[in-house]
């Protein structure tokens, strides 16, 4: 039981982050069409940010396995 808990925490966690990543993504490719002259800063700010949630989504996975 503990073992199917801990795979749909896992689970729920990776579709998460995923979901998350994929709208960042998306509103980035949308704010670099409407300023192309600010791509750089874009991009650097969705880098970060998908690199957060990874790091997030990371931890939650670790926790859900441990638990």
């Amino acid at each position: 039981m503990t073992g199917t808990l801990a795979s749909i925490g896992a689970g729920l966690a990776v579709i998460g982050a995923g979901l998350g990543i994929g709208r960042i993504g998306g509103s980035a490719m949308d704010a670099i069409a409407r300023q192309p002259e600010a791509a750089g800063k874009v991009q650097l700010a969705m880098i970060i940010s998908a690199a957060l949630i990874e790091g997030v989504a990371l931890f939650a996975v670790v926790v859900a396995l441990i638990a």
